[in-house]
This record gives C-alpha cells, structure tokens and sequence, in this order.
C-alpha cells in the first residue's frame, strides 16, 4: 500500500511536467520562436537541443539568454545561422514568458 502512495506523488509530477512543457512549446509557437527554431532540428537558428546542451552547466547562461531573446543578437551560432541575426522579442514577448521560454529551453 504504501507503494502506491508515493507513486501517485511522482505519477502526478511526471503528468504537471509533461503539461508544462507542452504549454511552453505552445508559448514558443505564440511567442513567434517555431518560426526560426525547433526543438530537436535547426531551422533558421538552432535546435533548442543544441542551445540547452551548448549552456548545460554554465551559471551565467539564464541571464545571458534571457537577455539575447529581449534584445536579439548575433554571432553566438554564427557557424549554424550563417549570420542572421536574432531579432528582439521585448517588449511584444513579456519578460516573464521570455523567463519562462528560457527556461524550457535551458531544461530540455
């Protein structure tokens, strides 16, 4: 019995983080991010696979990318993009969805 009990716990996670991150795929499509970016292929700018695996483990990476998406930049996937620039997404993406969609990504 008591097995059950803590596997409802975890069932009920796994279900909440499995929505959350259809809701944040759903933020980037809104957001206009699926229109240069997919999650597991490059499009115009890279796979957001790739830019989680390219920060995993840097402290600094969430500032930095909240940063690039509100104010767009150029030169960090010069090689993948052949030098498109991303545009700015602050002010049409709020900052707190802009937090969000980054975190996501940083989580894949």
């Amino acid at each position: 019995m008591k097995a059950f009990w803590i596997s409802i716990p975890v069932a009920a996670l796994m279900i909440i983080s499995a929505g959350q991150a259809l809701a944040n795929e759903s933020l980037a499509q809104k957001s206009g991010c699926l229109g240069c970016h997919s999650v597991d292929k490059k499009v115009v700018g890279p796979a957001f696979n790739d830019v989680a695996a390219k920060y995993r483990g840097d402290a600094n990476a969430r500032d930095a990318l909240v940063e690039k998406v509100k104010k767009g930049g150029k030169g960090n996937w010069t090689d993948v993009t052949g030098g498109v620039s991303m545009p700015p997404y602050s002010p049409r993406v709020s900052d707190a969805d802009i937090e969000l969609l980054v975190d996501w990504v940083l989580g894949l």
